[in-house]
């Protein structure tokens, strides 16, 4: 398709972005070109748009940025099968080898050279972007555009709550942004007897508590593991879910949870935790699993099944606005004042 198309790029190093017109992307014969319909705002997106340390060592300028998204093919490669003109689909953003170690092992989520749309190459904060067709993920169920765009942070909190038995457990989930709001349904559907979340926003925790959240605890006035302690007959929780990457939060998270708990981490610190292991892990017997992104398509199928089957996302989308405001989305992102933020071309 020729053409220029409206885009939010990151044209240089600093703080802030630009709204520009660029070409429309061009595609290999194993790609795709969708007409993005609806996009979010992420965590990630805004670290770009700010500029601090860790994008300043991984993104190369210019770059248009955002990774999530849902949109229609409107374009296919010659060599392209699985997918055909006309199909609505959300995206796999992280792209992989498909032939390293992991990938054969069927862990292409830790792909050894893994691109991520919108980081390692332009992404979807534009009216068209071009992708892999094996990144696309047609859907099997009918599902809005703004929550077949929030796939990417809804993956997470399936995969990091899935990760643990919850059927009759007590579930502490520690910060509530998006991803740690996404598993309050998830949990409760697959048969958390409570869930108890924690965050210093009043503002996300009203969101927790529409969620479907039992307990909303704010640490800054009250003590999460008296509170959890206590209402567990002094046990402590069954499965920790780590979305905060908050070194008091984490702490706080491990001393909530009773001896042979699971712990199960995705939230990611700035910087290295000092960390009680004797006391916190090893005299516990605590289970402690890393969560990295989404696996590789089994966590797309039970996100789905579990959307089929009742799992509400709608209250989670807080503000939409067109692509022109996304200065606006960023910063109700930075100030933890929004839901997800949804964007339209």
């Amino acid at each position: 398709m020729d053409g220029t198309m409206k885009a939010v790029a990151k044209l240089q190093p600093g703080h802030g972005c630009e709204i520009v017109r660029v070409p429309i992307p061009t595609i290999s014969r194993r790609e795709v070109l969708i007409k993005v319909n609806a996009a979010a705002i992420c965590g990630t997106d805004v670290h770009i748009y700010e500029w601090d340390d860790w994008p300043q060592k991984r993104i190369k300028t210019p770059l248009v940025f955002g990774h999530e998204f849902c949109g229609e093919i409107v374009e296919a490669g010659e060599s392209v099968t699985s997918v055909k003109v006309g199909q609505v689909v959300s995206v796999e953003t992280h792209i992989t080898c498909r032939h390293c170690y992991y990938c054969r092992q069927g862990m292409g989520h830790i792909c050894e050279t893994m691109k991520i749309i919108g980081v390692d190459r332009d992404g979807c904060f534009a009216e068209y972007v071009s992708v892999p067709d094996t990144a696309c993920w047609p859907w099997e169920i009918e599902v809005p555009d703004e929550i077949a765009a929030i796939q990417d942070p809804y993956g997470n909190a399936v995969h990091t709550a899935l990760s643990a038995d919850l059927v009759g457990a007590d579930v502490l989930i520690t910060g509530m942004g998006p991803i740690g709001l996404a598993a309050i349904p998830v949990a409760k559907l697959s048969g958390a007897k409570r869930v108890f979340a924690t965050d210093v926003s009043e503002y996300r925790l009203d969101l927790a508590g529409k969620l479907g959240a039992d307990v909303v605890i704010n640490p800054r006035k009250e003590d999460p593991v008296a509170i959890i302690k206590g209402m567990t007959q002094g046990r402590g929780a069954d499965v920790l879910l780590e979305m905060s990457g908050n070194p008091s939060a984490i702490k706080q998270g491990f001393s909530s949870l009773r001896k042979a708990g699971v712990a199960c981490i995705l939230g990611i610190p700035s910087k290295p935790v000092e960390f009680d292991i004797a006391n916190d892990i090893v005299f516990k017997s605590i289970v402690v699993k890393g969560i990295n992104g989404r696996r590789i398509w089994d966590t797309w199928y039970k996100g789905q099944a579990l959307l089929a089957k009742g799992v509400d996302l709608s209250k989670l989308i807080t503000h939409r606005m067109p692509f022109e405001d996304i200065k606006t989305g960023l910063e109700l992102m930075a100030a933890g004042e929004c839901g997800k933020v949804i964007l339209y071309p």
